[in-house]
């Protein structure tokens, strides 16, 4: 059996076979609503391989054909043994895929993906769906920046290894940047630095162009005190010791991770943008004491942008894979009366907005990452359950995550009602993959 597959894409067919060269070029298209991790990722398009990481603890071995690459044509890579892991699918499941670009002009690429293998047809085109729709986005994104002179950088993340510094650290290196991890232990490769959060190296930031710091403990949890300390202690002081060394280092551009949590836990209706005053709450301490923190960097010169980010969408992490599985089951439901407001970006739409960052000169100071249009708790229920072909008809009483997170957490959390509007971005006419929520939730889980 084989399935054919194709896309067209307003790029130069060079430009997109380069692409698929770079690191991170996988990860941007494997789709996340599969359960696959990437072991290691083929460093080359010719003979390399690439390796998957299934369920079970087995592998995907996939080993790319020099005899048949042919740039910017082909590429075909074919499943492989390597290991015992990837024995039982290398010998059981026939697998051959052919890459093709055909250059329909000067701008235009037809993308064209022929599989042999006897996987049905209507398991593989939602994967291809998806990674077309990457592709395209990405290069848009990329081209967007180009327009505005917006080069080759090199730019130090922290939190890499996190739901969004793994999809960011891909999106730029496939963009042809170069992205220098910033991680606790010690380096593997020459792309990692170590970085001591409380006393960062004085030559960390050698050679680096700008700092994008995401690390931060996760907020998801009981808010014991012994929980709220970590939350603070991971933010305040490492963001502090890290703009200091961006201003030591002279390095123009600090961008740093932030909250929606700064406008606090309930503003009932009100339109919320940039301009808003702070609300109240132990989050809307931490923020406020979080963006402080990067004062040394801003005082030194450094443009300085603080990304108060919203509920991103995902299922690889945070609420929409909690989720996910309760609502295919038909348990999922509105929370309490689902009157409140959920401030939601999709994965690469906050990408994006971290891209910008880097490019948009003009952009400083607070920016909202969130989408166009938030949604109340009722709305979004609905339509995650209306995606996944599942009833939702199960209220979850409001007592239900304050068992689980206290009283504080629940107030500060699952009942968190912010209505947060992207005002910079929209006087920027700044350009969002999704600001439908339903679209956005298509898109992230294959339907």
């Amino acid at each position: 059996m084989s399935i054919e597959c194709s896309s067209t894409i307003a790029v130069p067919r060079t430009e997109v076979f380069e692409w698929f060269g770079r690191p991170g070029a996988l990860s941007r298209l494997a789709p996340p609503w599969q359960p696959v991790a990437i072991a290691s990722e083929a460093d080359s398009l010719a003979d390399g391989q690439a390796v998957l990481r299934l369920p079970g603890g087995l592998r995907w071995a996939a080993r790319h054909r020099a005899e048949e690459f042919d740039p910017p044509r082909r590429f075909v890579d074919e499943i492989a043994v390597d290991g015992l892991a990837s024995m039982p699918i290398g010998r059981l499941l026939p697998w051959r895929h052919t890459h093709e670009f055909e250059a329909l002009d000067d701008e235009h690429t037809r993308i064209i993906d022929r599989v042999d293998t006897p996987v049905p047809a209507a398991v593989l085109r939602p994967m291809f769906d998806y990674r077309y729709r990457q592709i395209a986005d990405d290069l848009a994104a990329h081209r967007r920046a180009a327009a505005r002179g917006f080069e080759k950088a090199t730019v130090a993340v922290t939190g890499a290894s996190g739901l969004v510094g793994t999809a960011l650290s891909a999106f730029l290196s496939t963009g042809g940047h170069r992205v220098i991890r910033l991680v606790r232990r010690a380096p593997t490769n020459p792309d990692e630095r170590r970085w001591d959060p409380h006393a960062p190296a004085p030559e960390l930031l050698a050679g680096v162009d700008a700092v994008i710091h995401l690390a931060g403990a996760s907020i998801a949890g009981r808010f014991t005190a012994a929980h709220k300390r970590e939350i603070t202690d991971s933010r305040i002081g490492p963001t502090r010791a890290l703009a200091e060394r961006v201003a030591e280092a002279g390095v123009p551009l600090f961008v740093s991770a932030s909250a929606v949590g700064y406008y606090g836990a309930d503003r009932g209706d009100e339109l919320l943008d940039e301009s808003a005053e702070r609300g109240t709450g132990f989050l809307a301490d931490v923020v406020e004491e979080w963006e402080t923190a990067a004062t040394p960097a801003m005082a030194a010169g450094t443009r300085v942008v603080h990304v108060r980010t919203g509920i991103v969408q995902s299922p690889r992490g945070g609420t929409l894979r909690l989720l996910r599985p309760l609502f295919a089951a038909g348990l999922g439901g509105p929370l309490g009366d689902g009157r409140q407001w959920l401030p939601w970006i999709g994965l690469d739409d906050l990408v994006d907005v971290y891209h910008r960052a880097l490019w948009d000169t003009e952009l400083s100071g607070p920016v909202n990452a969130v989408a166009p249009h938030p949604v109340r708790n009722r709305d979004y229920t609905h339509t995650l359950a209306r995606v996944l072909h599942r009833p939702a008809v199960l209220p979850i009483p409001a007592f239900g995550p304050a068992l689980l997170l206290g009283r504080e957490g629940a107030a500060e959390l699952a009942a968190a009602s912010q209505r947060v509007i992207p005002g910079r971005l929209l006087t920027e006419a700044h350009e969002f993959r999704f600001e439908d929520i339903e679209a956005a939730l298509r898109h992230l889980l294959g339907r």
